[in-house]
């Protein structure tokens, strides 16, 4: 995580005394986690605290469990919800029904916001505190407000008025269910054998000598894309090999390559390790500023989850395909129609084809050499 994080502003307690609704309705009316509003609404009959990890994630607009297997069976949830809100540049953290909350529930919160310094403002909504909220405030700096005017400008962020839009703005439309043909992804399942690096190693920028470079997305492309990976998956890594892959036309064995100290300072480089120069040798790549906070959440997660692996693991192939379908991404497919291909994506449709070259140059016989004379 990052040493020079700031410290966290005071936790703003709103008494809401009488349970107004105006008071919900201001808060979810902030909500906007593209710029960073988060209003959390734990859902009811349950005080479990990976169930409020996963209404965070569905919160941050993310499906709330990550795929893949975890030691001992737990989800990272609460690492992944911690990561994602790291990697925001200025976010706000309002979790209404604070009267409800557990002390482990409520631990949980207090620890996200010393570890991302995220503003945090706990609603209760009764005349006074529970026995829960008094433990966990009394160590803890923190300012106390029953003034709806003063808790919409100072703590919720927003106001009802500005919520049409944003919730216009997530309304699925016909070209979010439509597939977005990238060529950059058609290398992903390639069985090619790069390796990490044993030693010290500072790869050079890359200098496309070997390959073409993936061609470059539209601004609009580059908002479609960016807005499927994340409704698409919560789970950092996963995002950030997929976001990669679109930028470098990285296979998954070069996506293996990366670990934590290969990300530069602010995301903005990214290096592969290839020792053996089978493909780019060892390479850094310039990262754009739509893809950092990506590499940036799976940096954290990393950190969190004691994990050497930035991007993937030996066995998140599958994972990664499968997110890739569910954002509507795919390589270039056989043209239509194509009998043999039943469903799906074909994801080693260019590796067939250049196979099938290959074998077509080995089986022609050679031209006959001329007589010396």
């Amino acid at each position: 995580m990052n040493a020079t994080r700031r410290a966290p502003p005071p936790v703003a307690l709103v008494m809401d005394r009488y349970d107004d609704v105006a008071h919900t309705h201001t808060a979810l009316a902030a909500h906007d986690p593209a710029v960073g509003r988060i209003t959390l609404h734990p859902g009811p009959g349950t005080t479990s605290d990976t169930a409020l990890a996963h209404d965070l994630l569905a919160a941050l607009g993310k499906p709330p469990l990550l795929p893949g297997r975890f030691p001992a069976g737990r989800q990272p949830a609460w690492e992944a919800a911690t990561a994602w809100i790291a990697a925001l540049p200025a976010a706000r953290l309002t979790v209404l029904r604070a009267h409800r909350l557990t002390t482990r529930r409520l631990d949980r919160l207090l620890h996200l916001r010393d570890t991302t310094s995220i503003p945090l403002t706990l609603v209760c909504h009764r005349p006074h505190l529970t026995i829960a909220l008094h433990r966990a405030l009394h160590p803890v700096p923190h300012t106390v407000t029953s003034d709806l005017d003063t808790a919409r400008s100072h703590y919720y962020g927003g106001t009802p008025a500005a919520t049409g839009t944003q919730l216009s703005a997530q309304t699925p439309t016909a070209s979010a269910v439509r597939w977005m043909t990238i060529p950059a992804l058609d290398r992903l399942v390639s069985y090619d054998s790069t390796q990490s690096c044993t030693g010290p190693c500072t790869p050079a920028p890359i200098d496309w000598r070997h390959r073409p470079p993936p061609r470059s997305l539209t601004e609009a492309a580059v908002r479609e894309i960016t807005r499927r990976i994340r409704q698409a998956t919560a789970h950092p890594r996963l995002a950030a090999a997929l976001a990669t892959t679109l930028l470098t036309r990285a296979s998954f064995q070069q996506l293996l390559t990366v670990r934590a100290e290969d990300l530069g300072p602010d995301a903005a480089t990214l290096a592969f390790h290839d020792p053996a120069r089978y493909t780019d040798g060892c390479a850094s790549h310039p990262i754009p500023a739509w893809a950092r906070p990506f590499l940036s959440a799976a940096a954290s997660f990393a950190a969190l989850t004691d994990s050497q692996e930035l991007l993937a693991r030996q066995d998140e192939r599958p994972h990664i395909l499968a997110l890739a379908e569910n954002a509507r991404l795919r390589p270039p497919q056989p043209p239509l129609p194509q009998p043999t291909v039943t469903s799906g994506v074909m994801w080693d449709w260019a590796e067939r084809g250049q196979a099938e070259r290959y074998e077509t140059l080995l089986s022609r016989p050679g031209k006959p050499s001329r007589p010396r004379r």
